[in-house]
């Protein structure tokens, strides 16, 4: 008599750092139900909620997350994160114990952690997935060094790191995902991880797309020159606004729409149907303009190193034009972008991460 083996059951588990990486652990979920696994995800908020309204049927546990706050000013974005360090190991104990929990209430057969440090387990595969084996900082140097090894030390108590990038030099993340040593743990490049698609003979309908995202206060100071300053451009342009919960959407100029959030096929149409795209530097908009083979101006978020460093590096290689936001006046960074020669990352395999998760899924 044949045996019916019953699905694997992997949970899924997205840092709580922006929506970032809730978003691009929407293709891996995929994979993993096309799969036939039974996936269950932690978290909470704003990302519980997004990915309920991706995955209805999934079942989602509610998990505290490192629940970080930003400072108002850039210059003290570094020092900030390093005061709430004691919080962030306490929110790791913390996970750590209620993984050991969860695993044996629910028989979980693996576990596939988004940046989160807690979520190892000695007895089922885990999987740390990250694009910062370097963690950037204002200080550089010693600090950077200190944090890499309390990095790589969390990192090898997991069965496996994945990356999300391309290996080899035409990378997105240059020296944060690709550093002089790699942690002494499996490390595999997944490729560009985006739940966006390209789509075939999309008419163009916008000159500009914005994407407005981030802590605040810098994306309202973002947000109050791009409308300030596109009022006097002869452009067709979208402005989302990034503030989900709030249906808005108004005519701010002739041809110059604003709106407060658009769900996902939403944004993968209008991005798609843009000329250029005006985003911050963060890792998963890179993504997914890479996925998309979009010219797009980067506009770092002001103290944020790993974005500064990613907009300047991107910049460097000829993939995306990028000036710091005191810089920023819109129609001169249109007029640089034209003449900017923009390079694209389409060579690339796009679905590299679909052969791991199966590989992963079948050494189970």
């Amino acid at each position: 008599m044949s045996t019916i083996l019953s699905p694997k059951k992997i949970l899924v588990v997205p840092l709580d750092w922006g929506l970032g990486h809730a978003t691009r652990d929407i293709p891996l979920i995929h994979e993993m139900l096309n799969a036939g696994c039974k996936v269950f995800i932690a978290a909470e908020g704003k990302h519980a909620a997004l990915l309920q309204q991706e995955f209805p049927d999934i079942t989602i546990f509610p998990l505290p997350g490192y629940r970080i706050q930003y400072a108002q000013k850039g210059k003290f974005f570094g020092l900030k994160i390093i005061q709430q360090i004691p919080k962030i190991i306490g929110a790791i104990k913390h996970e750590q114990r209620w993984l050991q929990k969860i695993v044996k209430e629910h028989q979980i057969d693996a576990v596939i952690s988004d940046n989160r440090f807690g979520l190892y387990h000695k007895d089922i595969p885990t999987v740390f997935i990250t694009h910062q084996l370097l963690i950037k900082t204002p200080f550089g140097g010693w600090i950077e060094r200190t944090l890499q090894r309390i990095n790589y030390s969390y990192i090898r108590k997991y069965s496996a790191c994945w990356i999300p990038d391309f290996e080899g030099d035409n990378n997105l993340s240059g020296e944060l995902a690709h550093p002089a040593a790699l942690p002494a743990v499996k490390t595999t490049y997944l490729g560009c991880l985006s739940r966006f698609e390209p789509q075939e003979n999309v008419q163009k309908k916008y000159d500009l797309l914005v994407l407005i995202s981030g802590p605040e206060p810098q994306r309202s100071n973002l947000e109050k020159m791009v409308i300030t300053q596109i009022k006097d451009l002869r452009i067709t342009a979208l402005i989302v606004s990034g503030k989900p919960g709030t249906p808005q959407q108004e005519e701010i100029a002739p041809g110059v729409t604003q709106v407060n959030h658009l769900n996902a096929t939403e944004l993968n149409k209008a991005m798609l149907a843009s000329d250029m795209v005006l985003s911050r530097s963060g890792y998963t908009t890179l993504m997914d303009l890479a996925k998309l083979d979009k010219k797009a101006i980067l506009v770092p978020t002001p103290g944020q190193s790993e974005q500064v460093y990613l907009g300047e590096y991107l910049m460097e290689k000829g993939y995306f034009y990028s000036l710091p936001q005191e810089k920023f006046q819109l129609k001169t960074a249109l007029e640089q972008a034209a003449k900017f020669p923009f390079k694209s990352f389409q060579l690339q395999d796009m679905t590299r991460y679909k052969a791991v998760v199966q590989d992963f899924i079948k050494s189970l």
